[in-house]
């Protein structure tokens, strides 16, 4: 297992601008860096258990079916949407730092969905980590990159929360401004979604 290869091209996927970053950024501007990252946790507590299906060859289901694909597909991209709209409602006012964020629960609880509701996460680990694992140490080796990964994805949230967090500190009298590019954003990112296809199944 060639580990010098496998960190940075992991890292690069872990800092990819998405959704799931996108909602650090989005919380580390309104609450801070620590909540940012507690309401990640959530993403972490659901990674986890995509990673161990992978491992046991359940994410070649929505590889070679069609109807799982596009099910995960269609829910997830009605949630981006949907989280999109309501930021995009946010009303501004004089007292923008002063109105009440969102909860570390509901934070969390939309890591959780976002990350549960995007299908190609599980396709990286199904794609991705076999590339890196030798068949003799498969379930040691797929444990180690598993872990690997949620931390460089801890290290990303606690980047895009940083960036988050500096970006409210320059326009904090604009901050309604800043929910709303994220609520665009989102929305995009659900429509982007609803375009995604399943991997084409290779021929034996």
């Amino acid at each position: 297992m060639d580990l010098a290869f496998f960190i940075p091209a992991c890292f690069a996927l872990n800092l990819t601008f998405g959704p799931s970053n996108l909602l650090a950024l989005t919380h580390g501007a309104e609450r801070g860096i620590r909540f940012a990252f507690l309401a990640a946790l959530a993403r972490l507590a659901v990674f986890a258990p995509m990673i161990a299906a992978s491992a046991l060859g359940l994410g070649l289901l929505l590889t070679v079916s069609a109807a799982a694909f596009t099910a995960v597909k269609l829910a997830g991209a009605a949630y981006l949407v949907w989280l999109g709209i309501k930021l995009l409602r946010t009303r501004p006012d004089n007292h923008a730092l002063a109105r009440p964020a969102p909860s570390l629960a509901r934070a969390a609880r939309r890591e959780g969905l976002v990350a549960l509701g995007n299908p190609k996460a599980i396709l990286i680990f199904a794609a991705f980590f076999p590339q890196f694992v030798r068949p003799e140490s498969y379930w040691p080796d797929y444990a180690l990159l598993g872990g690997l990964f949620l931390a460089l994805e801890a290290c990303a949230v606690a980047a895009y929360a940083t960036a988050g967090r500096f970006a409210a500190r320059l326009a904090a009298s604009r901050m309604h401004w800043l929910q709303r590019a994220s609520g665009a954003t989102m929305v995009g990112f659900g429509l982007l979604l609803l375009l995604a296809r399943a991997p084409a199944r290779t021929a034996a």
